[in-house]
């Protein structure tokens, strides 16, 4: 039997760690809370993996899906797996939501989804930045990404921290996200530019 980490009573609770990072402060790689944030994603992992190992009935993936994101989630909600969350906590989803295989949520920072989006095959949502300076390069820098409601992100699009995507938009396929989406506009490309106006 293992002993228990004479470390674990400096590390933060869940609550500390998600008020820091919705502050958008910076998680040095070092400090308490990157401890934190390495202990709540191995929670993650272990119910991704489960959720992603084998066919589970609707009900039983959104009992997953909850445990995952600790809330109740909407029983409007539709995943098809595999969905990679690398901490699960900071995730929400909104009514009607439908999220497309193979997509990948880096949730630390915030992701909210709003009602009525559709999220694309192996579309990857980012809310962590590293540091720029060589020493610092293991800080983590959050940044929070809502998707407004009814939005639709094509395949193999990429969000960046910070985004905010405005209602009825469109991400079209393989898209990078770099800065914030106006409501009822289609944006394509790497970086991402507004086409047109629904």
């Amino acid at each position: 039997m293992s002993q228990p980490d004479p470390m674990d009573d400096a590390i933060p609770g869940l609550d500390v760690l998600l008020a820091a990072l919705d502050a958008g402060s910076t998680v040095t790689g070092d400090s308490p809370l990157h401890a934190a944030m390495h202990r709540a994603s191995q929670e993650a992992m272990r119910v991704t993996a489960e959720l992603n190992g084998s066919y589970h009935e609707p009900d039983e993936l959104r009992a997953l899906l909850s445990r995952l994101v600790g809330a109740d989630v909407p029983a409007s909600v539709t995943v098809f797996p595999p969905l990679h969350s690398d901490f699960g906590r900071n995730l929400h989803l909104g009514e009607r939501v439908f999220v497309n295989s193979g997509c990948h949520f880096q949730d630390q920072g915030g992701i909210r989804i709003g009602d009525d989006c559709l999220i694309g095959h192996n579309v990857v949502v980012a809310t962590l930045n590293h540091g720029l300076d060589p020493a610092r390069r293991f800080d983590l820098v959050p940044g929070a990404v809502t998707i407004g409601r009814n939005v639709w992100i094509g395949a193999n699009a990429t969000v960046l921290p910070g985004v905010t995507i405005g209602e009825d938009a469109v991400v079209g396929a393989g898209s990078v996200v770099t800065r914030d989406v106006p409501a009822g506009s289609v944006v394509v490309g790497s970086p991402a530019r507004v086409v047109r106006t629904l």
